[in-house]
C-alpha cells in the first residue's frame, strides 16, 4: 500500500495496521468510540480545540471502502428520525414585511434537531442523511415562531475549477484553506410559504453571520459561501439576490 491522503489527513502503512490492532484489541468499541480515540491519539483537532470525530469516521469509512479494514457493526442508523410530526401546512401566502422580524436558529437542541432533520426528510426533494465535518443548521421562523425554511452549511466541495481558477489557490494552499469555505447543502423553503424575496433575504441575513457563528461553534471563520445548483431544476436567482459572493462562480449542473 502507498500512502494515501484521507479528510486531508496523510495515512501510511503503519497507521492503517495500527488502526485495524485497535480494532482487533478492543471488539466492544463502538465507531463513536474508535474514532474519538484516534483523534485523542492523532491529537486531531480542529481550530477551536475539538476531535474531527466525524471527519475520523468519515476517513475510516473509506478505508473500509477500500478494503483495508472492517468496522464494527453500527448500532443505530444514521439520520434516523424516530419523532412525528404533526406540520401545520396552513397556506403562508403574503409580503415579506407581514412575517418580519424573523428568527434565525442555530440547530442545538435535540427537539430543534428532530424538527430540522423531519422538514428536509420531508420536504427537501434531496433528503437529509446525516452530516460529516464542521457544519452549521439552520431553522428560520416567523414573527409568531411558525418554521419557514432551513439551511445546512457543510464542507466545500474538495476539488472544483472553476472555483480553485477563481481563486487562483494552487493544491497546497488549497489543502490549507479549503476548511474557510462552506457549502450551501440544502436550503429549503417549506412548499405552502408564497413569500416573495423571503429566500434571497434569509441567505442574506444569513451570509452576514456565518462568520461570526462558524467562529463561535469551530474557532475559525468563513469567508467564501458556495453552493452548486442543478440547472435543470433552478436559476439560483435567489443566490445572486442576495449579494452573496463578491462575483458569482459558474454554475455546475451538480447535487449538492
Amino acid at each position: 500500500m502507498i500512502e494515501m491522503t484521507i479528510q486531508g489527513r496523510l495515512l501510511t502503512k503503519k497507521d492503517i495496521e495500527w488502526i485495524r490492532e485497535l480494532i482487533d484489541g478492543n471488539p466492544d468499541w463502538h465507531r463513536t468510540r474508535l474514532s474519538r480515540e484516534i483523534c485523542t491519539v492523532w491529537n486531531w483537532v480542529n481550530a477551536a480545540g475539538q476531535l474531527k470525530d466525524m471527519a475520523c469516521r468519515t476517513m475510516l469509512l473509506k478505508l473500509e471502502q477500500r478494503g483495508y479494514l472492517n468496522l464494527p457493526a453500527r448500532r443505530s442508523a444514521a439520520g434516523g428520525n424516530s419523532a412525528k410530526y404533526c406540520d401545520s401546512k396552513t397556506s403562508i401566502a403574503c409580503n415579506l414585511r407581514t412575517l418580519t422580524p424573523l428568527t434565525i436558529d442555530i440547530v442545538q437542541s435535540p427537539k430543534a434537531l428532530k424538527l430540522f432533520k423531519h422538514l428536509l426528510v420531508e420536504y427537501h426533494y434531496l433528503g437529509f442523511s446525516g452530516t460529516v465535518g464542521e457544519n452549521m443548521k439552520y431553522i428560520v421562523y416567523d414573527s409568531t415562531h411558525r418554521p419557514l425554511a432551513c439551511l445546512l452549511f457543510g464542507s466545500a466541495a474538495w476539488k472544483v475549477a472553476c472555483r480553485d481558477d477563481w481563486i487562483g489557490w494552487d493544491i497546497c494552499t488549497r489543502q490549507a484553506r479549503l476548511h474557510l469555505i462552506t457549502n450551501n447543502m440544502r436550503f429549503l423553503i417549506l412548499p405552502w410559504v408564497k413569500v416573495p424575496h423571503l429566500a434571497s433575504h434569509v441567505l442574506g441575513q444569513i451570509a452576514r453571520r456565518i462568520s461570526a457563528d462558524w467562529m463561535q461553534k469551530y474557532g475559525h471563520p468563513i469567508v467564501m459561501l458556495e453552493t452548486f445548483v442543478e440547472r435543470n431544476r433552478f436559476h439560483g436567482t435567489c443566490y445572486q439576490a442576495a449579494s452573496c459572493y463578491c462575483q458569482p462562480i459558474t454554475s455546475i449542473n451538480r447535487r449538492c
